[in-house]
């Protein structure tokens, strides 16, 4: 009872409020979640490479990540990537349910067939895509999170660096062998996609995650 009485007396407790880094990178993850898949309908050429477009917003989740991972822990990193699962999965469902809708009469045709191509597409690519996501971004957070255990805070790049490029190599083979085996042959896209992502991976992943974090500190040091 005299608790109960003190508790009253102290009146409402408040909810501490989320680090302003982790809010601001969620939201951001999870933008990046939804565009991957519009991305992906684009081949671009890098060069000698050639890679689907929705790799650069795949690359911004593996950076975002293991931004998370370093600035707040694996456990809240992981929790990111499973709430990730949320948005791809509603966008999916809302683009099936748009999909059945009929298309106002005044719309262009051209317009229409296009975005049909875009929007669309086959359940066995949409399962290829969600597993894909689901094991390689949870592998790039575990492996990233194990060697800042045994590395330490050092090295953030070589970390960032080799959890990208194996997590890479995984997200291209379960995709590809889901999405086409069976359809026609695709083990030279599987190694061409290899090499394009761990190139792009190798290059481009440590001094983004070095940035997000600089960010993420000074969001945190602002707030507090």
């Amino acid at each position: 009872m005299t608790s109960e009485v003190e508790a009253a007396a102290r009146g409402p407790q408040t909810t501490a409020a989320p680090p302003l880094s982790l809010l601001g990178l969620a939201i951001f993850y999870g933008g990046m979640v939804t565009i991957a898949g519009v991305l992906g309908n684009k081949q671009v050429a890098l060069g000698p490479l050639a890679v689907e477009a929705g790799i650069f917003a795949f690359l911004l989740l593996v950076v975002t990540s293991s931004a998370v991972a370093e600035l707040h822990g694996q456990t809240i990193a992981k929790r990111l990537v499973l709430f990730g699962f949320v948005p791809m999965v509603v966008s999916m469902i809302l683009s099936i349910v748009v999909l059945q809708i009929p298309a106002s009469p005044d719309m262009d045709p051209a317009r229409l067939s296009a975005f049909d191509t875009i929007v669309g597409g086959t359940p066995r690519i949409w399962l290829a895509g969600i597993l894909a996501y689901g094991v390689s971004t949870f592998l790039n957070v575990t492996i990233f999170s194990r060697l800042k255990a045994r590395e330490g805070k050092a090295l953030l790049w070589l970390r960032s660096a080799i959890a990208s490029i194996l997590s890479q190599i995984v997200d291209t083979f379960i995709f590809i062998t889901v999405a086409f085996y069976g359809v026609f042959p695709i083990t030279e896209l599987i190694l061409g996609q290899m090499v394009a992502k761990v190139v792009l991976s190798a290059l481009l992943v440590p001094p983004f995650v070095y940035g997000f974090v600089a960010i993420g500190r000074a969001l945190d040091r602002r707030a507090g």
